[in-house]
């Protein structure tokens, strides 16, 4: 019998509500819940594929534990890991403070893991160094609305998309990181023609290629645009003096600074034309007008500048606490939201409450029952590490999250992961980058698995419920930190019994407890109110009836005296800049179909079918002036890192700019990812890192001998294998391809070059690891003259004869036409003859689909364009291929192809 689970999904912060089938305890199918207010039904990409990460051959399933850094990490039972931790922390505190031990948690986490982490750290042993990898995200988002509107709150919902008249999108590709919000930006553009929408980043994104406006300005520019804008609006008599008297302070200063900043000062700084940031300032000045933003404005130096001079846009304007209005900054992660909440932060305490402030301390400590609060500030995310690696903290426990790749400046923090004296890393997954620093590994529940609260973008809280059982001895995130707090409490002599808890509605509810009377009041709402009346937005008390779509309404703010604070930016450059040695910049942002670093999406093929490989996009320019092709491989450094990988040509970015996307770590590639050449600097207020621009420089690089493997595979084993070789070359990338059949996963690909042969044995153990070994059937061809071998593995598993297997070394020309054929997987005469030729290319008259433009529905690039070359529109596309007709995330760059290969 299938059993249908109402639940959440766990990528970004939209938070689309999904339906789970499950049957004996399994998943098997997913699709969007209709009554959901986030989505009504729509999933992307990735949320449509989630079923398919519910497998267990990544996963962790048992604790395992090593006492020295020099040995093996061995299966043991949960009471003697957290025995043996709770003795390791206790003694740690004991000798050197509770300040010598930190917690680093995650966006990821339901609101109950977070609350009891929180509580752990500063109620029992009384640190406050528990930060989140939120801190890479939100942080500055967080220190930006406080200090203009005085509350972490963002103002406005997605009801708004549907209502305003100028849209205006800084920092964010919202067709890829958002996708979800995307397809309603794009329903609001068709509902309502008149509706202007202003992109402003310096790539031509997606997003970018919708917009009415796009505003390409240089890297880091962000607040001279605003100031600039706001000089206009000034200059037009645009601004709203009525609301700016009555409900905001500090503007006069603000204008004295933005009269400096004319369209033409603006143009010269920002790299775009007067006109564009006249017409800008317009459309937004009449309004309604909403903003979004994301990882573009935060992941800066100037993070909390940035996020303040767009809100003074809002505040001079009026623009908030309207229909259609408000600055709104879109989450990035599924529940970073509900850990500001609950205050899972260094610097910040239960239901929004400052760390800094005495009042708030003692509300907090008298609530939990302690004795007091620690008053010093917890280290962040950047500073923890650093303290690692000095040894001031001596043990670090990671939740959730993988910092060996996710962090900036990598290698600074694997040299401190090496110099702790304990790691413990708790997560689901096994083939996580952080996992090898580990001394213990504790096995937590996933996806599916999971059951407590999330928080998303427009302050919605929605009910997680469980599908299935955790496997084997995985345990709840929160179950695992009560039962090691519970013996912590009576390791230290500790009576006050601050972890009762044997539910997550028992965490819930003392959590809603410590909202009562705050911004963010939740007293109204319970498991059974979410279970029976859905998600609901906060603030909702006792004796509402529905949460508040928007704030502010009322034009009373979170202040002392109730008014909103003009903060007086200015623009101060950027963190790392251009010069002779590192002459072009560096630019990162996400994929359309993966996420974060792919400990999940990196488990399903057809995620891959759109971006098989980490490569650096360039521009025509850029590369002429290198004499370097599309595909060729290059080395890219600065005085932190580099990264050798493929170079693509892109006309999405501008000369002396690349990008690279941010999800690639050492599990796909010989390298740390792009994060390893990124800066450690972090925004002064919010204590946010720079991860979103660096300044680099290319060379290319003549690697001869290249080899390419492609294997379809049962199962994930054969991949983790073929990953840990992945060093022994000078370029390696390695991922998947195709789609998941009843026989296997999908297509193992092995990309690799090296200066010359690689050493004896490597080849013959890549060929062990994939059994495509001289005993099995295959086609060979060697000529070791001119160095070319090509094996073709053909198996018998499905009842007839099928290529399951191709290796080709010293000339890979016929790659893609091999892909081609492993994907159909028929064994044909033409291939049989090519297979044992001296021939290279492919036969004549084949040729490769093209990359897949449709996820959905495997619909690839060549068809495609054949098809509208043919006469079809977007339309007829649509009809006639059913590409972009599923979750639509592929139809910006299906309405690009139709505009660049139509014959109209």
């Amino acid at each position: 019998m299938i059993k249908e689970t109402k639940s959440t999904c766990c990528y970004c912060g939209v938070g689309c509500g999904v339906i789970i089938s499950s049957q004996n305890d399994k998943i098997i199918d997913i699709k969007g819940d209709p009554n959901h207010p986030a989505n009504f039904g729509r999933l992307c990409t990735k949320g449509a594929t989630l079923h398919l990460t519910a497998k267990l051959d990544n996963r962790l399933l048992y604790p395992e534990m090593r006492l020295t850094r020099e040995a093996t990490r061995k299966r043991v039972s949960w009471d003697d890991s957290l025995n043996y931790l709770t003795e390791q922390f206790a003694q740690t505190i004991e000798k050197h403070g509770p300040d010598s031990v930190a917690f680093y948690i995650s966006g990821q986490l339901l609101t109950e893991d977070y609350y009891v982490f929180n509580k752990l750290a500063k109620g029992l042993i009384g640190t406050n160094n528990v930060d989140t990898n939120s801190r890479l995200c939100m942080s500055s988002a967080v220190t930006g609305y406080k200090a203009t509107l005085g509350s972490d709150a963002p103002p406005a919902c997605y009801e708004d998309i549907d209502s305003t008249e100028c849209l205006f999108i800084t920092g964010s590709n919202t067709a890829f990181a958002h996708p979800i919000i995307f397809r309603r930006i794009e329903d609001a553009k068709k509902n309502n023609p008149n509706l202007k929408i202003i992109v402003v980043d310096p790539r031509r994104t997606d997003t970018a290629q919708a917009a009415d406006l796009h505003l390409a300005i240089l890297p880091g520019t962000d607040v001279a645009l605003y100031n600039g804008m706001l000089h206009v609006l000034l200059w037009e008599g645009m601004l709203d003096m009525a609301f700016i008297n009555a409900h905001t302070n500090g503007f006069d200063a603000l204008k004295d600074t933005v009269r400096e900043y004319t369209p033409k000062m603006v143009a010269d700084i920002c790299g775009i034309k007067e006109a564009d940031i006249i017409t800008a300032a317009k459309w937004f000045g009449k309004g309604p007008s909403l903003s979004m933003y994301c990882m573009g404005l935060n992941q800066s130096i100037h993070g909390t500048d940035k996020n303040a001079a767009l809100i003074n846009l809002h505040l001079a304007t009026g623009q908030i606490g309207k229909l259609g209005a408000g600055p709104f900054s879109l989450t990035g992660q599924p529940n970073a939201m509900g850990g500001r909440e609950v205050g899972g932060m260094a610097n910040l305490l239960s239901a929004h409450r400052d760390l800094a402030n005495p009042e708030h301390r003692a509300e907090v400590a008298k609530f939990w029952g302690v004795e007091s609060v620690p008053a010093t500030p917890g280290k962040t995310a950047i500073e923890m590490f650093d303290a690692v690696k000095d040894g001031s903290i001596k043990a670090i426990w990671i939740a959730c999250t993988n910092p060996a790749h996710s962090m900036p400046d990598v290698n600074n923090v694997i040299a401190a992961l090496q110099n702790a004296e304990l790691v413990v890393v708790q997560d689901a997954y096994n083939n996580i980058d952080t996992n090898q620093y580990a001394d213990v590994l504790l096995p937590a529940s996933t996806w599916g698995e999971k059951e407590g609260s999330v928080t998303n973008t427009e302050r919605r809280i929605t009910r997680v419920n469980p599908a299935v059982s955790k496997p084997a001895e995985a345990r709840h995130d929160w179950a695992i930190m009560v039962d090691f707090a519970q013996r912590l409490e009576k390791r230290l002599a500790k009576s006050s019994n601050l972890f009762p808890y044997t539910t997550t509605e028992e965490i819930f509810n003392e959590h809603r407890e410590t909202t009562r009377g705050r911004d963010l009041d939740i007293t109204g709402l319970s498991y059974g109110l979410l279970n029976e009346q859905g998600p609901q937005q906060w603030p909702f008390k006792a004796g509402d009836t529905t949460g508040a779509a928007r704030l502010y309404t009322d034009g009373v703010f979170q202040k002392p005296d109730g008014k909103a604070q003009f903060v007086n930016a200015i623009y101060k450059g950027t963190a790392d800049k251009t010069d002779a040695r590192h002459p072009l910049h560096l630019l990162t942002g996400r994929l359309r179909d993966q996420w974060h670093g792919m400990s999940r999406t990196g488990t399903v093929a057809q995620l891959f079918n759109h971006a098989e490989e980490p490569v650096i996009q360039m521009s025509a320019d850029d590369m002429m002036r290198r004499s370097i092709k599309n595909g060729d491989i290059v080395k890219v450094s600065n005085k932190r890192g580099s990264l050798v990988l493929a170079a693509q040509l892109s006309d999405e970015v501008q000369a002396s700019q690349t990008f690279i996307a941010m999800h690639w770590g050492s599990q796909f590639m010989h390298g740390l990812g792009v994060n390893a050449l990124m800066p450690p600097t972090f925004d002064k207020t919010s204590k946010q890192p720079e991860l979103k621009h660096t300044a680099i420089k290319i060379e290319k690089l003549e690697l001869p001998w290249r080899m390419t493997v492609m294997r379809t595979i049962q199962n994930l084993d054969m991949l983790e294998k073929v990953r840990g070789l992945l060093a022994n070359f000078d370029y390696a990338t390695c991922g998947l391809f195709g789609r998941k059949t009843e026989h296997h996963v999908g297509m193992l690909i092995l990309r690799a070059a090296h200066t010359q042969a690689p050493e004896s044995g490597l080849i013959e153990q890549i060929d062990q690891i994939l059994a495509m070994t001289d005993d099995m059937p295959l086609l060979n061809y060697q000529d070791a003259k001119r160095g070319i071998s090509k094996r073709i593995l053909v198996t018998n598993d499905s009842g007839k004869p099928e290529v399951t297997g191709v290796r080709l070394v010293g000339e890979t020309l016929a790659t893609d036409w091999l892909k081609e054929v492993m994907t159909s997987g028929e064994f044909t005469a033409e291939l049989r003859r090519w297979a044992l030729a001296p021939l290279s290319t492919p036969p004549a008259g084949q040729r490769s689909r093209g990359k897949i433009i449709c996820n959905c529905l495997d619909v690839a690039e060549n068809d495609i364009i054949e098809t509208i070359q043919l006469g079809a529109d977007l339309i007829t596309l649509q009809n006639k291929l059913k590409c972009g007709t599923e979750c639509g995330s592929c139809v910006p760059e299906l309405k690009r192809l139709v505009a660049a290969n139509s014959k109209h």
